[in-house]
């Protein structure tokens, strides 16, 4: 449900500024900047190393930026997170949860640790919808990876968040189990209001739900906009086409000896 604050004007869900993160060899993320508005869904896109997983962690407060500020629903993340924690989740398929409790006993610890009212008829809401029904008694460590990244989604999604933070939402899926994923964001997202931004590597899923698209490189923005509009601006049909100008002109610009 959207909060009782959510009025025009209201903070926006994500407000990052000069946001920077340098580790001891290396900057991961190097100055970005950008918002996003509630009930919108903002593709977060690069190649491995582009710095899309420290942005993660440093707007989940998970880490520390090294300068600049992230600002969720108005709160500094960096001094302030656990306000609006309980507001927020996220998924990745490549996040281990403990492999010998069961589905159903893994989403009743978060339930509870979000403070989820009626933790049971929640959870069968999800496993309905995410057609998790017939393994929700199966030990998490048995589960297929498929199966997975479902659970990884219904944890996401346990306590019905105002942002959701997605890190390849339908990794390890078949393309049908993709599709229906796929729209039950859309629903969500129609029906809440919700925030979503996805980090994706699958373009087509990224055209499909994403208003806009941040295209990240060596820590950097380097563009952004619909993907109508990164279509037309690099002249490309898809925006498969567009990612790999993208990361091709990074890897054209380390010189002739770069990489295959």
């Amino acid at each position: 449900m959207i909060h009782s604050d959510d009025v025009r004007g209201a903070p926006h869900p994500i407000e990052a500024s000069g946001l920077r993160k340098r580790f001891a060899r290396a900057t991961a993320v190097d100055g970005i900047d950008f918002v996003l508005p509630r009930g919108t869904i903002l593709g977060l896109l690069g190649g491995n190393g582009a710095g899309k997983t420290t942005t993660i962690g440093m707007l989940l407060g998970l880490v520390l930026p090294s300068a600049g500020r992230v600002r969720v629903f108005g709160e500094d993340m960096a001094r302030h997170r656990h306000r609006v924690l309980p507001r927020m989740n996220f998924s990745s398929p490549y996040v281990d949860f403990p492999a010998r409790l069961t589905v159903r006993e893994n989403l009743r610890v978060f339930a509870g640790l979000y403070g989820v009212r009626d933790a049971g008829e929640r959870i069968a809401a999800l496993a309905s919808g995410l057609h998790l029904r017939r393994f929700l008694d199966q030990r998490a460590g048995s589960l297929s990876a498929g199966q997975k990244t479902r659970m990884a989604l219904a944890k996401a999604l346990v306590n019905e968040p105002e942002l959701l933070l997605l890190d390849e939402p339908t990794a390890s899926l078949d393309p049908d189990t993709g599709d229906w994923i796929r729209a039950y964001l859309e629903a969500y997202r129609r029906r809440t209001g919700a925030a979503i931004l996805l980090a994706s590597h699958n373009m087509a899923e990224v055209e499909r739900l994403c208003d806009e698209v941040l295209m990240m490189r060596e820590g950097r923005i380097v563009d952004r906009g619909t993907p109508a509009q990164l279509r037309a601006r690099f002249g490309r049909e898809s925006m498969e086409q567009v990612f790999l100008d993208v990361a091709r002109a990074g890897r054209d610009a380390d010189g002739p000896d770069a990489a295959p």
